[in-house]
């Protein structure tokens, strides 16, 4: 018996996208808003976070951490404020992962999310490490979450990205159903249909569009990361210019008010900016326009891979 995994993927010939424009990278910005819903003791949980933070290696606390909060605050406080900026100034589109107690927490976010006509992908309904939470129990929490999304934002979410995940988040996602793409999987640089959990979705694939945890603001704060703007910067760069003379590829780019919405950092994001859109090479796009387009050029083939990834 094969195993749950599919090692191979497309192997040495990728599909082409067919990228709009005859673009040779599609390019699609995310900024993750999770503040107010990460680990407190405000919120019932049993300690603080410590997790993508300034302090790195900070440990949880039983109490609340006031820094900790503080600095998850300046998240929705400032930095998301300069990203918004920073994109709708240049006019290029944005898909937020939003969790849905964090939206709620700040309505003018989400209105101004809403009004740049930026996609609200669900990143759960709260940011907290799923690994260990019961089935039910988060079974619950996705339903909740796209309850609440609904109310929040005036219709649900269409795409799903938990972040901490647990071993049963993606057959979850599946079997709900709603979703038109999964962004819980680092596993490529396109997307893909994955049919491991079609048994119990009704026979559907479901659509992957991989993140990134590489082009990705959260190397500022862990050990042996970024250190300062040129170098996020360069990296940005260089992986797109890679990825463009390699042609038919995706670019994802991971952001955070409270990382690379830091005035330094956000200047160096700004540089890349003006990169991409200069160099002629790029479709920018929202991931639900991904995965639309995705769908319409590489529909579900009639048969899986050697594990059920339909590849």
């Amino acid at each position: 018996m094969m195993p749950p995994r599919d090692l191979v993927g497309y192997g040495a010939a990728p599909p082409d996208p067919r990228w709009p424009g005859g673009a040779r990278v599609a390019v699609q910005f995310v900024i993750n808003y999770e503040e107010g819903a990460e680990n407190s003791v405000l919120n019932g949980d049993r300690g603080s976070e410590a997790f993508l933070s300034e302090m790195v290696g900070a440990q949880a606390r039983t109490g609340r951490a006031m820094a900790m909060e503080s600095l998850y605050e300046y998240g929705s406080r400032a930095g998301f404020w300069r990203l918004h900026r920073l994109f709708t100034q240049r006019g290029l589109p944005v898909t937020v992962f939003g969790v849905a107690r964090a939206l709620e927490l700040n309505p003018e976010a989400t209105e101004a999310m809403l009004a740049a006509d930026w996609e609200i992908a669900s990143h759960g309904l709260r940011w907290i490490d799923y690994q260990d939470v019961p089935e039910r129990q988060e079974r619950a929490h996705i339903a909740e979450a796209i309850a609440l999304h609904t109310r929040l934002t005036g219709s649900r979410p269409l795409g799903w990205y938990q972040g901490r995940t647990s071993p049963n988040t993606a057959r979850l996602v599946a079997e709900e159903g709603g979703f038109v793409y999964d962004a819980d999987s680092y596993a490529d640089d396109l997307p893909y249909w994955d049919r491991q959990h079609a048994h119990r979705a009704g026979g559907r694939a479901q659509l992957i569009v991989p993140y990134s945890l590489d082009a990705n603001d959260m190397k500022f704060v862990a050990y042996n990361g970024f250190t300062e703007g040129e170098q996020f910067f360069r990296y940005l760069r260089d992986t797109f210019d890679q990825l463009a003379e390699e042609g038919g590829r995706m670019m994802s780019v991971g952001l955070h008010g409270r990382i690379a919405g830091r005035p330094a950092r956000a200047r160096a994001l700004g540089r890349f900016l003006d990169h991409v859109t200069a160099s002629g090479n790029a479709w920018v796009a929202r991931r639900i326009d991904i995965a639309r387009h995705w769908m319409a050029q590489h529909p579900v083939p009639a048969r899986t891979g050697p594990a059920g990834s339909g590849q």
